[in-house]
């Protein structure tokens, strides 16, 4: 049998310094579950408390919120709508840039790196004005429209690293095989954007399932607003109900948490295909 090479301390101190920054960063989302879980005559204490009976009264509070299913609902369908739209046109556009030859392709590029980086927050009260003009304050399909714009960008940018990475003679061979160039990209290159796909419509979703701006100022309407606005309820006259926000935050948390888990291999390298190639 072959002996084990004993570690190096320059690696023993590189896999401490990993598990220390493992540890940093997952306890805050472990003290956030775990708060959910705990009765709340054992969250606020001097010392904190690691072991405790659970209790799933926090969610009950939660969930009790008047419309909180509204909420769901208004976040669900903004968010997906938006990614999917996204996903859309940025297919079209991303393969428009990485393929094609055609004046103002830098400029083009330059105005998507640029719309990435704006702040969105500072053009709220345009957006508000505007909103208010053409009457379309507390309204789903503006909230839609607006997160749409605004995951658009990174999802043409990373796409195009991926369709750049494809080589173009896979896409020259099936049109010589009688395909159209429409027929090329449906049978050869789709396919092979899967990871892509994945994603940039996690990071997608993520953008939008966060955003609270947007929706604060637009949708003062509850029926119109989204599970963002919901986490803010838990204040009472006595404080804030920090057991009912820990589950709350918690149940907004999940849904992502749980894509990207199911998703995270062709996620992880998707991420770093689509920022390294083209």
């Amino acid at each position: 049998m072959r002996k084990r090479k004993p570690l190096r301390p320059a690696a023993v101190a590189k896999n401490l310094g990993a598990l220390l920054l493992a540890v940093v960063f997952v306890f805050p989302v472990y003290w956030m579950f775990s708060s959910a879980l705990k009765p709340s005559s054992e969250i606020l204490t001097k010392d904190p408390v690691f072991f405790f009976v659970p209790t799933f009264d926090n969610f009950g509070t939660a969930t009790d919120v008047d419309l909180f299913w509204t909420y769901a609902r208004n976040s669900l369908i903004v968010t997906v709508s938006a990614v999917l739209l996204a996903l859309l046109v940025a297919l079209a556009a991303s393969f428009a840039i990485a393929r094609m030859k055609f004046k103002g392709r830098k400029g083009l590029v330059l105005a998507v790196m640029m719309a990435q980086m704006a702040p969105w927050e500072v053009m709220v009260i345009a957006m508000y004005m505007i909103a208010r003009d053409a009457d379309l304050l507390n309204s789903l399909p503006l909230l839609t429209a607006i997160y749409f714009v605004m995951v658009l960008p990174f999802t043409i940018w990373t796409l195009r690293g991926f369709i750049a990475a494809v080589p173009v003679t896979l896409e020259e061979a099936a049109q010589i095989d009688g395909c159209t160039r429409g027929q090329a990209f449906r049978k050869v290159i789709f396919p092979l954007l899967a990871p892509g796909l994945m994603s940039t419509s996690l990071f997608g979703f993520i953008t939008a399932w966060n955003e609270f701006a947007m929706v604060l100022i637009l949708n003062k309407d509850k029926t119109a607003q989204t599970l963002p606005l919901w986490l803010t309820q838990f204040q009472t006259a006595f404080g804030n109900d920090w057991g009912a926000t820990m589950a709350a935050s918690t149940l907004f948390a999940l849904p992502v948490l749980l894509v990207f888990v199911f998703l995270q291999r062709k996620a992880v390298g998707g991420m770093t295909a689509g920022a390294v190639k083209g």
